[in-house]
């Protein structure tokens, strides 16, 4: 290891906490333990249009759901930004065996960002140690100045929480609180890295960890946000954990603004919507990018839209806007494609969030398509990384196995862009 690389490391163990801020943590004796670190804001868009993303991490992420919100969302939601994504998740993996596998699985795409999402595996299901912080530290650092000589801007993701002692962890009786210990130091571990080697940082693990112990307050025990086997997590644990990264990616969740002026009919609409007809209250619209959509019942953790009530994910990430000018009546009904709903004109006036009011909406089918496009491109890229570049084609002749498979992937990623077409759909805004 390089003196430098050591001088990092020998700093990053001797800061005290009592040198940085905390966050706050709700005001219960369960969170009383926990010493989180102050996180590093967002500094602005971080994407780049054209990017090349890769989202890397261990079985969590090979999961590709989380990954798959994020993919769907850049796709449907910033469409301009034409971002590019690879999922790179490995079952069962450590940051030392990313390190290990980065050059010839990730790095040879060119990446010119990177989600990273370990922790999980290397807290090793244990209490912590000072060990299991020094090989995570050190395995992480490498990956990030790899990244970084390579041009490739970072997001440095903490792992998220135990909802329970998993069975596989080689002592069933120890605590949960104790292994969210572990995977609080991981995370402190992850902050510091973020700002000694200014890149970006995505917290998983104050969110699931709060988030998951306030949704059994609502929702009762068989909630469970890190999974039902404590780990992984269902969609509305994955939906927080996209929610965490988009976050840190620097986007401002502005999704457009239809405004509608009852005094005369017209309409006006911006950011990729256009309007087509306007009058009496009816409005026909042509969109370019979409809301993400998401439906299923709030208190199920196998719901996307669960996840949604935990985190402002509409709030800040998913605001599609209709805005009525100068209404006449109290009180309003709103009606998008087959649904309606009803609004006070003082509701109307200050703006609805169309994309939190609707879980089914006229776009609905057409988001649809292309996450199940995004599904089926994820899903080979386990095959390709893990099975095809780890095997005897590989060893054998490495570009034609590179190329072969590439061959099979980029219809693949077609199918999402062809998928992603402009959605017609009309609003009639009706006085009660």
């Amino acid at each position: 290891m390089k003196t430098s690389t050591r001088l990092v490391l020998a700093l990053l163990v001797a800061a005290p906490l009592c040198a940085q801020s905390l966050e706050k943590l709700p005001d219960d004796p369960y969170f009383a333990p926990f010493k989180p670190l102050k996180a590093p804001p967002a500094k602005g868009l971080l994407l780049k249009p054209g990017d090349r993303l890769a989202i890397c991490g261990d079985s969590i992420t090979e999961q590709k759901m989380y990954s798959r919100i994020i993919e769907t969302y850049l796709r449907v939601c910033v469409p301009e930004l034409r971002v590019r994504v690879r999922q790179f998740g490995w079952s069962g993996e450590r940051a030392p065996g990313f390190l290990h596998r980065m050059t010839n699985d990730v790095l040879r795409f060119k990446p010119t960002i990177a989600t990273t999402c370990y922790g999980m595996n290397d807290h090793r299901y244990q209490p912590y140690t000072e060990e299991i912080g020094r090989e995570y530290r050190e395995s992480s650092l490498a990956i990030i100045r790899a990244f970084k000589a390579h041009g490739v801007r970072v997001i440095q993701g903490a792992a998220g929480a135990v909802g329970k002692v998993p069975p596989w962890a080689p002592d069933k009786n120890v605590p949960v609180t104790q292994l969210n210990l572990g995977l609080c130091e991981l995370r402190n571990i992850d902050v510091r890295l973020a700002e000694q080697e200014d890149v970006a940082f995505a917290d998983c693990f104050l969110p699931l960890l709060v988030h998951g112990f306030e949704a059994q307050r609502r929702w009762g025990d068989d909630y469970m946000l890190s999974g039902k086997d404590g780990v992984h997590p269902g969609w509305a644990g994955h939906l927080v954990m996209a929610y965490a990264f988009l976050k840190a990616m620097g986007l401002d969740g502005d999704l457009g603004t239809i405004t509608v002026d009852l005094a005369d009919g017209s309409a006006t609409a911006r950011h990729g919507h256009r309007i087509l007809r306007a009058a009496g209250g009816t409005v026909e619209i042509e969109s370019t990018r979409y809301p993400f959509c998401a439906t299923g019942p709030v208190d199920r953790d196998s719901s996307i839209r669960s996840g949604m009530a935990l985190v402002p994910f509409n709030e800040e990430l998913n605001r599609l806007m209709l805005v009525v000018r100068h209404p006449k009546a109290a009180r309003y009904t709103v009606t998008w494609g087959d649904h309606s709903r009803d609004y006070s004109a003082v509701e109307l006036e200050k703006g609805v969030n169309l994309a939190a009011d609707f879980a089914v909406n006229p776009f609905s089918e057409a988001f649809q398509r292309v996450d199940e496009a995004v599904a089926a491109k994820q899903a080979y890229e386990t095959r390709q990384i893990k099975v095809l570049f780890h095997g005897p084609e590989m060893r054998a002749d490495a570009d034609m196995t590179v190329a072969l498979t590439e061959k099979t992937r980029t219809p693949l990623a077609g199918a999402i862009r062809r998928a992603f077409q402009p959605v017609r759909h009309t609003l009639q805004i009706t006085p009660r």
